[in-house]
C-alpha cells in the first residue's frame, strides 16, 4: 500500500530532491549530496533554514546539520527564550542504515513547504543530522548490509577509525561523538532521535520505536512518553503499519519461540544516554527485510507523528522537563539504576512472523532457521516485559572528586557530556571522603570498541585522603545526575572504569623479591598475634594455602613497601563540597 503511494510522489521531481527520490527509492546519494542540499536549503527558505558544520572527521569531512524554524528560531539561545520544544533526529549513525537521511531530507522539504504538518514548524525547532558516521557513510558499497532490501549501494557501519558510534555514548572515545555531543548538549532537545534499521529475524512488523522515559525515569515524564508513544502507535497503525514498543531480537537466537523482552540498555547507547539526561531519548528502527522505499516512508511517518504531538503537547512535555531538572538541581535525585534486567515473569503475545522451520545443519551442527515470507503467520510468543533494578547506586550528597593527575581528560569528558565541575584553586591538607578501593579486580580477555574493560568489586569507605590543587569537584546536584552516577560510580557496567579509562591503576607497578618477603614473614608471626591469627585462618581455605603466591601476597600486603594506592580508585566521593573552589564550568 505504502510503495505504490510512494512511488507515485517522485513522478514529478520536486526541487531539492534527493537520489534517493530521483532514482524511485532504490539508490542513495553519496556524502556531497548532503554537502549541496545543506547549502541550499537556506537559499531556497532563507531566515528559515540554518545550515551548521559541527566538527570535522577524522578523515576530514564536515559534520553537518540543517536546523529548521518557520518563525526563525534557530538557535539553542533563541529557542531557549522562547521556551521552543526542540526535536533532534539524526540518520547514518550506522551509515549502511541510512532511510533517516533520505527520510530526513524529504520531510524537512515538505514541512517547509508547508505541504506537511502546517504550523508545525512555527511550534518546534527541527534540528536534523543527515549522515552523523560521515566517513563510515562513505565507505560505500553494493555489500555491507546483507540481510538487508536496499538501497543498492550504502555506507560501513562502522567509523573510519573502525569505532562503533552506538556504543561511544558515554566513553566518546571517537572525534565524531565529542563533536555531537558538544553540539547536541549546546541544543538540549526535549527529544532526541536516533534513525536506525534492524538486524535479525524475518517477520511482518516493519518498525519498532523504542523511548524513555516511559518504563523509567521521573515518573512524570514517564506518564507523558507512555501517552505520546500510544498516540503515536495509533497514527502509524492507521497508515498501514505494524510498530513494537520493543526491540525485536529474539531471547535466544533464531529461535521465535524463545520470545521477546522489553530492555532498558545502557547509556553507551544514543536514546538512553538522553534519557539519562532526563529527556526523552528514542530508537527507531524500521526492519531491514522491508523494501527501501518503505522503510524510508516509514521513518518519515514516525517523525511526522512525533513533531505533530510534540507541537500539540510541547507545553506539558516542556513544564515535565522542568521539574525534572528542578528535583535534579536540587539535590533530590538520590538513588540511579546503573542496568535493568528483566524478571522472568512473561505473558503471551501476537506476533506476526512467517512460517520457519529449524533444522541442524550438517556444514555447521548448530540449527539453521529458513523462513518462508510468503506465508504469514500470528505467532504467540512470550513476552518478558517486567523490568527490575540489577544495579542501583546512591549519589553522594555533595559530589565527586577527581584528582589532578586525571583531572584533564576527565574535565573534557565532563565538558563533552554537559556536566558541570569546578577545581579546587588550594591544597587540602586531610579531608573526609569516601574511598573505593577493589577487593577483586578482572580485566576482560578481549578488547570491546578498542578498549579492555575492567569489572570490579568492593565498596565504598570513609577514609581521610589529601585533596591537591587542580583536584576536580564535580556536584551530583545536577540536571544529568544520571548519568554522573553512570560515569563515575565504578561497578556501573558503562562507568570510564569499566571501559578501562582507570586500569593503571589496578596494575602492580613495584614488588618485593620473595627472598626478601621470607624472613620478613617469619618475623612478623613471631611478633604479631593477630597477624598470625588471620594467618592460621587463612590456611583453612583450601585453595589459598595450595597457593604459593597467594600465601606470599598475604605478607606483601602487610610489608611496609606494599603499595597503599594499588586497586585504589582514583575518584573519591564527598558528602559536601571542599572548601577553596574555582568555578569553572
Amino acid at each position: 500500500m505504502l510503495l505504490p503511494a510512494l512511488l507515485a510522489l517522485t513522478l514529478h521531481q520536486a526541487p531539492l530532491s534527493t537520489v534517493s527520490e530521483q532514482s524511485g527509492w532504490t539508490r542513495t546519494g553519496r556524502y556531497a549530496e548532503v554537502q549541496s542540499l545543506c547549502a541550499a536549503f537556506p537559499k531556497r527558505y532563507p531566515g528559515k533554514v540554518r545550515c551548521d558544520s559541527f566538527g570535522t572527521t577524522p578523515e576530514g569531512r564536515p559534520l553537518l546539520a540543517l536546523v529548521a524554524s518557520a518563525d526563525g528560531t534557530l538557535s539553542p539561545a533563541a529557542a531557549a527564550k522562547k521556551d521552543r520544544p526542540v526535536v533532534f533526529f539524526q540518520g547514518g549513525i550506522h551509515a549502511g542504515e541510512i532511510d533517516g537521511k533520505d527520510a530526513g531530507f524529504w520531510l524537512l522539504r515538505d514541512l517547509l513547504d508547508g505541504k506537511a504538518l502546517p504550523g508545525v514548524l512555527k511550534q518546534v525547532t527541527a534540528v536534523f543530522v543527515p549522515v552523523f558516521n560521515v566517513d563510515g557513510h562513505e565507505s560505500f558499497g553494493p555489500n555491507n548490509r546483507p540481510n538487508q532490501v536496499g538501497p543498492e549501494e550504502m555506507g560501513w557501519r562502522v567509523t573510519g577509525q573502525n569505532l562503533n558510534l552506538n556504543r561511544d555514548y558515554v566513553k566518546a572515545d571517537a572525534p565524531e561523538m565529542v563533536a555531537l555531543l558538544t553540539f547536541l548538549n549546546t541544543w538540549d532537545p526535549l527529544f532526541y532521535v536516533d534513525l536506525h534499521v534492524t538486524d535479525g529475524a524475518k517477520f511482518e512488523h516493519d518498525v519498532s520505536v523504542q523511548l524513555e522515559p516511559q518504563r523509567v525515569g521521573p515518573e512524570p515524564m514517564q506518564a507523558l512518553g507512555t501517552k505520546l508513544r500510544e498516540e503515536l502507535f495509533t497514527g502509524l497503525e492507521s497508515q498501514g503499519h505494524l510498530p513494537l514498543a520493543f526491540y525485536p531480537s529474539f531471547r535466544e537466537n533464531d529461535d521465535p519461540a524463545s520470545g521477546v523482552s522489553y530492555g532498558v540498555s545502557p547509556p553507551r547507547f544514543s536514546h538512553q544516554y538522553w534519557a539519562a539526561h532526563r529527556r526523552w531519548g528514542m530508537l527507531v528502527e524500521t526492519h531491514s527485510w522491508k523494501p527501501y522505499a518503505h522503510r524510508v516512508a516509514t521513518t518519515r511517518h514516525v517523525l511526522e507523528g512525533l513533531l505533530r504531538l510534540v507541537a500539540r503537547d510541547g507545553q506539558a512535555l516542556q513544564a515535565a522537563r522542568k521539574a525534572a531538572d528542578a528535583e535534579a538541581e536540587s539535590g533530590k535525585v538520590r538513588d540511579v539504576v546503573l542496568l535493568w534486567d528483566n524478571t522472568p515473569k512473561h505473558h503471551p503475545i501476537a506476533f506476526r512472523g512467517y512460517a520457519y522451520e529449524r533444522t541442524p545443519s550438517e556444514l555447521t551442527t548448530q540449527s539453521w532457521i529458513r523462513y518462508d515470507d510468503s506465508k504469514p503467520q500470528v505467532w504467540t510468543i512470550p513476552y518478558y516485559d517486567e523490568l527490575r533494578p540489577a544495579l542501583t547506586a546512591s549519589l553522594p550528597t555533595g559530589g565527586y572528586l577527581v584528582p589532578p593527575a586525571h583531572a584533564a581528560w576527565v574535565a573534557e569528558k565532563l565538558t563533552a557530556h554537559g556536566l558541570r565541575f569546578q577545581r579546587l584553586g588550594q591544597e587540602v591538607a586531610s579531608a573526609p571522603v569516601q574511598v573505593f578501593r577493589a577487593t577483586e579486580a578482572k580485566f576482560r580477555p578481549v578488547s570491546f570498541e578498542g578498549r579492555q574493560g575492567l569489572s570490579v568489586k568492593g565498596e565504598w569507605k570513609q577514609e581521610s585522603q589529601r585533596l591537591p590543587a587542580g583536584t576536580l569537584y564535580v556536584p551530583a546536584a545536577q540536571k544529568a545526575a544520571p548519568l554522573l552516577a553512570h560515569l563515575l560510580e565504578p561497578l556501573g557496567p558503562d562507568s570510564l572504569l569499566a571501559w578501562g579509562f582507570f586500569n593503571n591503576h589496578f596494575e602492580q607497578k613495584e614488588y618485593v623479591e620473595d627472598y626478601v618477603l621470607e624472613p620478613f614473614a617469619r618475623e612478623l608471626l613471631a611478633h604479631n598475634p593477630a597477624v598470625k591469627a588471620e594467618w592460621e585462618e587463612k590456611l583453612k581455605d583450601k585453595d589459598f594455602a595450595s597457593n604459593p603466591r597467594a600465601r606470599l601476597r598475604f605478607f606483601y600486603e602487610r610489608h611496609p613497601a606494599h603499595d597503599a594506592r594499588l586497586d585504589l580508585y582514583p575518584v573519591f566521593r564527598t558528602d559536601s563540597a571542599p572548601a577553596g573552589l574555582q568555578s569553572v564550568r
